[in-house]
Parts: C-alpha cells; sequence; structure tokens
C-alpha cells in the first residue's frame, strides 16, 4: 500500500499540481502586495486621498479601552477591504487569462509544425521504388 501511495505521489501531475499550488500561493501574495501598495495607493489619490482598506460601516463601537477589562472590540462591515480583495481577483484574472492564452498560441505553433510524409505515402514510394 505504501509502495502505491509513493507511485501516485510521485506521478507528474501530482508533483506538478503541488508547484502550481505553491506558485499561486505566491503570486497571490505578490498580486496582494501589488494592489495593496501600488494600485490602491493610485485609486486613492484619484479619488481625494481615501484609503478604501479603511472604509467599513460601523455596526456597533469598540466598547472600553483596548486591553483593559470588559473591552468589546468594534463591529463592522469592512467593505474597503472587500474592494481591495475584488481588485485582487480581477488582476489575477487578467494575468492568468494572459498566461492561458499565450500557452495555447505556444500550443497552435506545434500543431501547425508540417507533419512529414504519412505511413501510406512512405509504403506507396517504398512500393514504386521496388517496383523499380
Amino acid at each position: 500500500m505504501f509502495k502505491e501511495f509513493k507511485d501516485f505521489i510521485m506521478t507528474g501531475n501530482v508533483v506538478e499540481f503541488a508547484v502550481a499550488v505553491i506558485m499561486a500561493g505566491a503570486i497571490g501574495l505578490v498580486v496582494t502586495g501589488f494592489v495593496n501598495d501600488i494600485v490602491m495607493p493610485v485609486v486613492g489619490e484619484a479619488t481625494g486621498g481615501m484609503d478604501f482598506s479603511n472604509i467599513r460601516h460601523i455596526l456597533s463601537p469598540a466598547v472600553g479601552t483596548e486591553g483593559t477589562d470588559g473591552y468589546v472590540a468594534e463591529n463592522a462591515i469592512r467593505y474597503g477591504a472587500w474592494i481591495n480583495t475584488i481588485i485582487n481577483l480581477l488582476i489575477v484574472g487578467f494575468v492568468m487569462f494572459l498566461v492561458v492564452k499565450s500557452y495555447n498560441k505556444m500550443q497552435k505553433k506545434a500543431e501547425e509544425a508540417p507533419a512529414g510524409p504519412s505511413a501510406e505515402d512512405l509504403l506507396a514510394e517504398i512500393r514504386d521504388a521496388l517496383k523499380k
């Protein structure tokens, strides 16, 4: 049973999938950093200095001082952070679109490569050569 599991794990598809998941996590961090540190400050400046990550609708305010007894944290709907997440999704989706598009373009070039003569043509050529 262990040998079967080892064979399954070591197949190309599982290893490639594991690498893809790790790369997706890394790309997600890069995109999040790009959105939070580059895109959103520009968007915030264009909207009059608004910081989207802090936009929220407070349902119930904080009670007391943080770190003391009886402190109750603020309860809020943080829709600004959600806007940042949507922008992350759009950027990742666009990047994935470009990757798949370039992959498909490379696949088409490989398919369009001229094929050699077919087996039937080769057999006919051999037959003709033997007749001579």
